[in-house]
This record gives C-alpha cells, structure tokens and sequence, in this order.
C-alpha cells in the first residue's frame, strides 16, 4: 500500500463533519462556499508549491493557504487535521496533486461540499494515468507552465472583472520560469547521460529532463517511496553504485529518512560520492522559481565541482 494513501485522520471523517457544523468562522475567515468577507477568492494548495502559483498568479485578488508546508515532515504520511478541514471548507478554489499523493484531500472535500468550488487536481488535467508511477508532478520542468493558465482560467470564473490581471500575472510566471530552463540546459549541454543514484523518485522527472541517467532499480525507489523494506538485491544494487563509484552524484530525500537510506547517505560520504538533498514540500523562504533553480544548480553543481547541497539553506 502506498504510503500516501488514506494517510489521514486521527479522529476520522465524522468528526470532521461535527467540527465543521459546530464552529462558527473566525473573524476575517469567510464561512463555507461563501465569499470572503475581504472581496478576495479564497484558495487551497494541498501542497505549498502549488499554493505559491496560485499565490503568485492571484496576486491581491487571492488569499491562500496551503496544507502541507513543514519541509522537514514526510508527507507521504501526512495527516490532515481540523485547521486543514476548516481552510479546505472556505475554499473556493483548490489544487491538489493527484494520484494517490493527497487523497485525504478527497475526504475533506467530501466532508464540506461547497456549490461552485473548483477543484484542480493536477495530475488529470495534465493528462498523467491513474497508474502513473511518480507522483512528484512539480519537478517536472512541463508542469507548471501547463498548469499556470488553467490556474488563471478558473480563478477567472471565480472572480471575472479580475480575468485580465490573472492572465498577465499568468504569463509572468510562466517567463520566470525562464531562470530555470537555461539551469536544465546547463546539466544537459554538459553531462548529457552523466549516472546517478537516488533514494527514491521524489526528483526523477527534472533529473531526467536534465540528461541524467538514473541507475537506481525502480524497485529500490518505490519501496523508499511507499515506505516498505526493499529486496536485499536492490539494497545490495544500489550499495554498489556508491561503493565502486558508478555514480557521479547521489540524490537523497530529506523528507523521507530511515536507516537504508542513511546508510546510503555515508557510504556515499565514505566514497566521496557529492550529495544533493532534494525536498517535497517547498522550503521556507523560497518561491517555487527559486526552489526549482536551486536544486538544479546544485546537480550542476555535484556533477562540475564535485560539491555537495545536502541540505537547502
């Protein structure tokens, strides 16, 4: 079972319903379906790098909460709690990823229907299967240029006298982006098919977009993912790539750490193998630009200077 499914609620469903129905909205917090006492749409990110495009493409006319935002928490083992069903129940619009990655967004939906609301999930919109194996549509450079006009579109439905502002804040963003294309490009002109290891697929898809070769078994990753032991073969594969030096840099989730993928992370120190810490949720103080540039810079980084980013500061 995956470790993001139906990871939810320590007091269930039900309870939500009663916590809905029995507390008014705060001041300033407009109450469910209705629209914001301040004028402004109201707005859910299930995860923060998708609350900071709507952030930034709704400008003054949105405000915004996202859910999950706490960078140093597994959130495939997120559990939603009463402050997250009370923003999802005055939400007007929300993102969320898909494919099994926030289905307790589903239940917190169910929980407080709201006439109206738009619910974005990203994964269908842009077309990935039900079956798709990577949740971690955000690191995929494609996504979030797909994804910022449906964003725009939808908060004009919302909000029409707005229709024009969204649209230009739209196509800023997606020209931001610009910083971060010329980053992949880089790695790519550069170390084209240069191998790598991973602890599990959290940045697959921008390290694929960069050129790089992933050594690690899918096995190996998706069991890291999903949160299961995975076949001393693999473990034994993966050890390999870092001990005889087949890989030029090892990529390692900083959100999802247990005893096989520390040991991963000093056998790569003890083989001078350059280490970058990759992260799910967005880190503090950085927009989803910024955060994207980062890493990339840091894989050009390992891969030219031989250096490590094990951490973002």
């Amino acid at each position: 079972m995956q470790r993001w499914r139906n990871a939810l609620f320590g007091v269930g469903l039900s309870l939500f319903g009663v916590v809905l129905t029995g507390c008014g909205s705060p001041a300033g917090t407009p109450a469910a379906g209705g629209p914001s006492t301040s004028g402004m749409i109201t707005a859910v990110g299930a995860e923060n790098e998708y609350g900071n495009l709507i952030s930034q493409i709704g400008g003054k006319a949105v405000s915004v909460q996202s859910i999950m935002t706490n960078p140093n928490v597994d959130p495939h083992t997120y559990e939603a709690d009463t402050a997250n069903a009370r923003f999802v129940s005055a939400a007007q619009l929300i993102v969320q990823n898909g494919i099994g990655y926030d289905s307790f967004m589903n239940h917190l939906e169910s929980a407080s229907p709201v006439k109206g609301r738009i619910v974005v999930t990203v994964a269908n919109v842009l077309g990935y299967g039900p079956n798709t194996p990577n949740p971690h549509l955000w690191y995929n450079p494609s996504t979030m240029p797909r994804l910022a006009p449906i964003v725009a579109a939808d908060l004009s439905k919302l909000d029409p006298q707005e229709h024009t502002y969204f649209e230009q804040n739209a196509s800023h963003f997606i020209q931001s982006l610009q910083p971060w294309t010329q980053a992949v490009q880089r790695v790519h002109s550069e170390f084209p098919g240069a191998p790598v290891a991973v602890t599990e697929p959290v940045a697959d898809y921008l390290l694929q977009a960069c050129g790089l070769s992933i050594r690690t078994p899918w096995a190996f990753q998706a069991a890291i993912m999903n949160g299961v032991d995975p076949s001393p073969q693999d473990v034994a594969v993966e050890e390999n790539l870092l001990k005889q030096r087949q890989v030029k840099l090892f990529v390692y989730n900083q959100q999802a750490v247990d005893a096989t993928t520390s040991s991963l992370l000093g056998i790569a120190r003890a083989n001078h193998i350059p280490v970058v810490g990759v992260y799910e949720t967005m880190p503090p103080d950085y927009s989803y630009q910024s955060w994207m540039v980062t890493e990339t810079n840091a894989f050009y980084n390992a891969l030219k200077n031989h250096s490590s980013m094990v951490t973002l500061h």
